[in-house]
């Protein structure tokens, strides 16, 4: 049996990012290994990418239906088992001999982890109150900013020093310690009834997230004929609408739109997305640059692109103080023009620049973005009724997964139009230069979204009151 609940949500959110961490840095160590991978199984390193795109395709089509699944059998139950099968396919990942049994191990590992991400939030937020909630969050949104900076270089590591099989296996030691720290010091909430399975919405969207994210990831890249990418892109968007006709139409939809009219939830989902796409580039884009354009080993580049970690962490202790003095509509407004300053001066970069001048431009923007995504993630909770998180958290995770394709997408399609303009066999300088100003003007996108808010939004939550209470 568990130990009661621990009184400080800080150590609720360690134990839940824990384990989002150990998603997060899956999903960027990966790309590092292909190569190594695609020599030990014969196979061609571009049609290796099957790994990533099985993964993602995985992630979307099950997300949808973690809420209902967590209100239905607990949302403890359901975390700790997400962990156990993440973790078994981690492993049977690493035992992998053929392209069949990696593409089936990566699916299962897809399955656990669309399950861990939403529900492990779901856990945390059923646990702390609108004034914790801050606090809470910090902690949790660490994982997706450290996850894709530190990946790379321990990916790389590993498979330089062991083998790329190493790069799955390290997840077994930390799943099982997840599963140790959940179940001592989590326990259960009573599960609710989810109503009846929106089977017919899940299949949908389902269907339109696995057709657009395998378009997406195929696009430009020669893996299948160009027909099959449109035609994944095309019946993909169909699914999509008939998805959202169907969710105005019930009464219990697998996705629930009716979420997006609340104002401090809507503008993360929709707005949000734009900034977390051009965020989402910039992982891809700079190991990229700092190895092919500036001629910097693996590790270089790694000990460069943890400067935007350090800058990350820096930033925790201070998002409580600027949210409450500031609140999250000028906060989110003004960061958002200076987070994407951050991604763009990116383009000034030249292998004149010493590494201390590089290092010292990426720890500011790790500031600029860590700020960002925390003040989102935690006003899209603010003001959203316990009865309606399961929902919520399925949607969230589903969109921020959806990002994560689409930020990739978006640095190699335009790297792909760099050199398509200059003829060049690979992308130079230049193209990387285009790239991140491309990402730093999507990322802009999201400040009218932000404008939008009313002054107060989520001031139970930030401790800022823009307007004084009547007297």
């Amino acid at each position: 049996m568990s130990s009661a609940a621990p009184r400080d949500p800080r150590i609720v959110a360690a134990i839940v990012a824990s384990a989002l961490f150990m998603q997060n840095l899956d999903s960027s160590v990966v790309a590092t290994a292909l190569p190594a991978m695609a020599r030990d199984l014969g196979r061609d390193p571009v049609h290796l990418s099957v790994a990533i795109t099985s993964y993602l395709v995985a992630l979307c089509v099950f997300i949808p239906v973690s809420g209902w699944v967590a209100d239905r059998f607990g949302p403890r139950r359901v975390f700790m088992w997400a962990i156990l099968v993440f973790t078994g396919a981690s492993a049977l990942v690493g035992l992998s001999q053929g392209l069949g049994t990696l593409v089936a191990a990566r699916i299962l590992q897809g399955l656990g982890g669309a399950m861990m991400v939403p529900v492990g939030r779901l856990l945390l937020l059923r646990r702390v109150s609108k004034e914790e909630l801050l606090t809470a969050m910090t902690w949790l949104t660490m994982p997706a900013l450290l996850g894709p900076v530190f990946g790379p270089p321990l990916g790389g590591l590993l498979t330089d020093a062991v083998s790329w099989r190493a790069v799955f296996w390290i997840n077994i030691p930390v799943g099982a310690l997840g599963l140790v720290l959940v179940w001592r010091f989590i326990p259960e909430t009573e599960a609710q009834d989810p109503g009846p399975l929106d089977k017919r919405g899940l299949t949908l969207w389902g269907l339109a997230l696995a057709l657009l994210v395998s378009g997406l990831e195929t696009i430009g890249r020669g893996l299948v004929p160009l027909w099959v990418t449109l035609g994944a892109l095309a019946l993909g968007s169909l699914a999509a609408l008939l998805a959202v006709r169907h969710s105005r139409r019930v009464a219990r939809p697998a996705v629930d739109l009716s979420l997006l009219k609340i104002p401090t939830f809507g503008m993360p989902m929709l707005s949000g997305t734009l900034f977390r796409v051009g965020a989402g580039a910039l992982p891809f884009l700079l190991p990229l640059t700092l190895q092919l354009a500036f001629g910097l080993s693996a590790s270089g580049s790694g000990l460069v692109t943890f400067a935007t970690a350090l800058g990350a962490l820096v930033m925790k202790p201070m998002i409580r103080p600027l949210l409450r003095r500031f609140g999250f509509r000028s906060v989110l407004a003004v960061n958002a023009v200076l987070a994407a300053a951050g991604v763009a001066v990116c383009a000034l970069f030249d292998p004149s620049w010493p590494p201390i001048a590089l290092f010292a431009v990426l720890a500011a923007g790790g500031l600029s973005r860590s700020l960002q995504f925390t003040s989102m993630a935690t006003m899209a909770f603010a003001d959203l009724p316990q009865n309606r998180l399961a929902a919520a958290t399925a949607m969230t995770g589903t969109i921020q997964q959806f990002s994560v394709a689409l930020g990739v997408v978006l640095g190699s399609l335009t790297l792909a139009a760099g050199t398509s303009i200059t003829g060049a066999a690979l992308p130079g300088l230049p193209e990387f230069q285009a790239g991140f100003v491309v990402a730093g003007l999507v990322m802009l996108a999201a400040l009218p979204g932000a404008l939008r808010l009313p002054r107060d939004a989520g001031a139970r939550v930030s401790g800022h009151h823009a307007v004084p209470p009547p007297s």
